[in-house]
């Protein structure tokens, strides 16, 4: 969650700590992250987007919609007046105005030294009203509410589009344990929505009403790619038949 207001309108709100604002900052910028792994980015014009789920990445003129770096929420982010030892780094003629240190609760940083702003706006984007599905995947979650027992004997179903800051969980579970259960559902399987899963585990673990969550990644089909991800995130996968939840094809009946 946030720690203080980064001004432009900037604000925290709700159980979780999200912000109410995204905010887009076009400045020259160098970038540290120190965690399992250190990575470097030397002073660049570049865009920073700070999300309104507490997110915050950072993005060059390429890469798709991919950034150069990041740090998933939940996170912190403190801004303060740039230490002797960044601007030592990057030279006193890079004109710092500020550094940002952003840390999660495994206590990685991303460190963003601040030099020229060329752009700061803030905007209010409003209550999202999700991915519309198509019509197969919206009734596979139907289906997957109406049985539990798909994923296992014992469960049994708490709520389907479950609100969190953001976006909806497709369907959340009680196991046979009692421990909830969220459950992601696609119709073909990919490495986006496992990312989406996992930023949807990590804002309820840090809720102890909630905590400890797991992770199902539901679909008729999922990427090899996705599968290995989401084996090191935890995730279980589960392959769903969509013909035999409408009753239309019984594996019973079948002779092969």
């Amino acid at each position: 969650m946030f720690r203080r207001s980064l001004g432009h309108g900037f604000s925290v709100a709700g159980p979780l700590g999200y912000v109410v604002r995204v905010r887009l900052l076009i400045a020259q910028c160098q970038v540290d992250y120190a965690g399992r792994l250190s990575a470097h980015l030397p002073m660049a014009t570049r865009l920073i987007m700070v999300k309104a789920d507490g997110s915050v990445s950072v993005h060059a003129d390429d890469r798709a919609y991919k950034p150069l770096n990041w740090m998933s929420a939940p996170c912190t982010l403190t801004a303060g007046p740039p230490p002797a030892d960044v601007e030592a780094v990057v030279g006193d003629e890079s004109g710092l105005t500020e550094v940002w240190e952003v840390r999660n609760s495994a206590g990685d940083t991303l460190q963003i030294a601040i030099g020229e702003v060329l752009h700061d706006s803030s905007h209010h984007l409003g209550v999202d009203p999700g991915l519309v599905k198509d019509g197969v995947e919206a009734h596979l979650q139907v289906l997957l509410a109406a049985n539990p027992a798909t994923f296992g004997e014992g469960w049994s179903l708490v709520q389907r589009e479950y609100l969190t800051p953001i976006g909806p969980v497709d369907l959340l579970f009680r196991d046979d344990s009692g421990a909830y259960v969220a459950v992601e559902v696609k119709r073909r399987g990919e490495i986006d929505g496992v990312e989406q899963l996992t930023r949807y585990l990590a804002l309820m673990n840090a809720d102890p009403l909630f905590s400890p969550v797991r992770g199902v990644f539901a679909a008729q089909q999922i990427k090899p790619q996705a599968k290995v991800l989401a084996g090191t995130r935890g995730i279980d996968c589960v392959l769903v038949d969509y013909d035999a939840l409408r009753g239309l094809d019984d594996a019973e009946d079948r002779l092969f």
